[in-house]
């Protein structure tokens, strides 16, 4: 059995193969992002999964495709887990850009491929090589455009009297923003780039509102200034997407790309299903 795995900060898909590449189950866990999770913490979500339990000694080989994972330490960390938990199988653990590639690019192919979702990052694909500009700090410096960027933006504005008033109401009617409840899950509990991203879905509900408009714009535009721009074929090769927010803000996005004369490319939701084919075709 083969096993594909997609994961972002906030959930993960998994699709299973067998060794002619017909598909076998399709399931889900939270997402497993080592730079935001305990070993502990990880091993419960994958323990919690019946399908996944089920089938751990079946699976030959594992292909992890996975946010927090651009780091030889927090890919070993996850090695380590799956050493245990698969315990025949050959895992091959990657940074969640390579699932966003596959799923966009043709091997050959030159493209930017960016993630949009609960965080964000760029990548230059020359059609075998990955290149980066820009080293990730995490979710508290960067991750501009993505949905912890947004939910972040919108709490501070809020906090600030900067959101106009018949928004500032509604936006207190949808959300719990005491400020103890705020502080208590972003100080506190795990994963609060995904909490913070969970605010995001205002954003995309209200986006017709001059404010949201405003916040969308600048955002998307600072995200193309300061990932896609430091590219020198910026201009020259299609742009794609991956992620939730690239998606729901779909019309937005590319506006902001049109107005930089950049090349829409793909925009897609989840890689997953691009992965699948990807690996079919590599068996």
């Amino acid at each position: 059995m083969i096993l594909i795995v997609d994961s972002g900060a906030t959930k993960s898909d998994w699709i299973a193969l067998d060794d002619k590449g017909e598909q076998l189950f399709l399931t889900q866990t939270l997402g497993l992002s080592p730079e935001v999770l305990t070993k502990e913490v990880i091993e419960d979500r994958l323990a919690n999964n019946f399908e996944l339990s089920k089938n751990k000694e079946k699976v030959s080989r594992l292909y992890f495709y996975g946010a927090g994972c651009g780091t030889d330490r927090m890919k070993k960390l996850l090695k380590d887990i799956f050493k245990v938990f698969f315990p025949n199988a050959k895992a091959e653990v990657k940074e969640d850009t390579y699932a966003a590639i596959f799923s966009t690019v043709k091997i050959g192919h030159q493209g930017i491929v960016c993630i949009l979702g609960t965080g964000s990052n760029c990548s230059y694909y020359d059609g075998h090589q990955l290149f980066q500009k820009v080293t990730s700090l995490g979710y508290i410096p960067m991750d501009d455009g993505s949905g912890n960027f947004f939910g972040r933006k919108l709490i501070r504005d809020y906090y600030f009297h900067k959101m106009p008033q018949d928004l500032g109401m509604k936006f207190s009617k949808e959300y719990d923003l005491d400020a103890d409840v705020i502080k208590e899950n972003l100080y506190k509990q795990p994963n609060p780039n995904t909490y913070l991203a969970t605010f995001a879905r205002f954003l995309v509900e209200n986006k017709n509102h001059p404010y949201c408009k405003g916040v969308i714009d600048k955002g998307f535009q600072q995200f193309v200034n300061n990932y896609i721009m430091q590219f020198e074929l910026a201009t020259k090769v299609p742009i794609n997407f991956v992620g939730s927010i690239a998606h729901y803000l779909k019309d937005e996005l590319i506006a902001v790309l049109e107005r930089n004369d950049l090349i829409v490319g793909v925009i897609r939701q989840r890689p997953i299903e691009g992965l699948m084919e990807f690996h079919k075709a590599h068996l």
